[in-house]
């Protein structure tokens, strides 16, 4: 970390769940000259946007969305499957949600909820907030997204269904799901960066089990369910099938009008493509 009184070379923003921790290791001394900074990742996204972060793990409908951002790692939080801390939580069938409360935290997760709801039920909610720490019996909505750690939680009130959007996803179109990308703002020097979030990951990787005892002590949950979420349900690379995920899931909030269109595009062109016309292996 940049020592005190002396400016960081880099502002570097990091999620502060359970699911980033295996990016995280040894990110300090990989990059001494860094400030590193731990929030929710809808914070972290307008910090970025905002210029008061340099290069952060963002939300991956932000670096949609952002002007000048570039990719810098394949570093990533993703899922092939069940992710288990993205839950959608309904008290009526899926097909009549008429409102939804989306947790502040969330920017990525949000997106693909309503993506969902839409493209499959035809249903389109008033949306409402969800703030940090309230409770889930606090709102009213018909449905609930909870993101992050306290969605490993299972919830007190009995719900009519319950969605896992990571297998939600992966179920309708075959891809894994990218939650979140290490993404730089235009001008950054990002010479190291990419080394170090790659080493950091790698680490990660090599010590999952001892984050997953560290952090159920942390987070009061069992061994068993860290472990399987560390080992199983996520992983941390960007691989061919994850940017074809993530080419549809831009397609979809496109064509949703939740992310802009690619400037290379006409606005017509982003409603063609269709889920198993994503060639794996092409880049983004």
């Amino acid at each position: 970390m940049a020592e005190q009184g002396v400016l960081p070379r880099w502002r570097i923003g990091a999620v502060s769940y359970l699911n980033s921790k295996p990016l995280l290791v040894d990110l300090p001394s990989l990059l001494p000259a860094a400030e590193l900074r731990l929030d929710y990742p809808s914070r972290l996204a307008d910090d970025l946007a905002a210029g008061r972060l340099d290069a952060a793990l963002i939300p991956s409908i932000e670096f949609f969305r952002g002007t000048g951002y570039e990719l810098v790692s394949d570093a990533c939080v993703a899922a092939r499957g069940p992710v288990f801390s993205v839950k959608l939580y309904s008290r009526v069938e899926p097909g009549a949600i008429r409102s939804l409360a989306l947790d502040a935290g969330s920017r990525t997760s949000a997106a693909l909820a309503r993506i969902l709801l839409a493209e499959r039920y035809g249903v389109r909610p008033r949306l409402e907030p969800l703030e940090f720490g309230q409770s889930l019996e606090a709102t009213a909505a018909d449905a609930i997204l909870v993101i992050g750690d306290r969605a490993m939680f299972p919830p007190s009130e009995p719900f009519v269904s319950t969605w896992d959007l990571g297998q939600e996803w992966f179920e309708w179109t075959g891809l894994p799901f990218v939650f979140a990308v290490w993404v730089a703002r235009k001008g950054t020097d990002t010479s190291a960066l990419a080394a170090a979030f790659s080493e950091a990951r790698n680490r990660g990787e090599r010590t999952l089990e001892a984050i997953a005892h560290r952090e159920a002590r942390l987070l009061g949950l069992p061994l068993a369910t860290t472990i399987e979420y560390l080992t199983r349900n996520l992983h941390f690379r960007l691989g061919s099938a994850e940017r074809s995920g993530l080419r549809w899931f831009r397609e979809l909030a496109v064509r949703n009008g939740l992310a802009p269109v690619e400037p290379r595009r006409r606005p017509d062109e982003a409603h063609r493509l269709q889920p198993s016309e994503v060639a794996w292996g092409r880049s983004m």
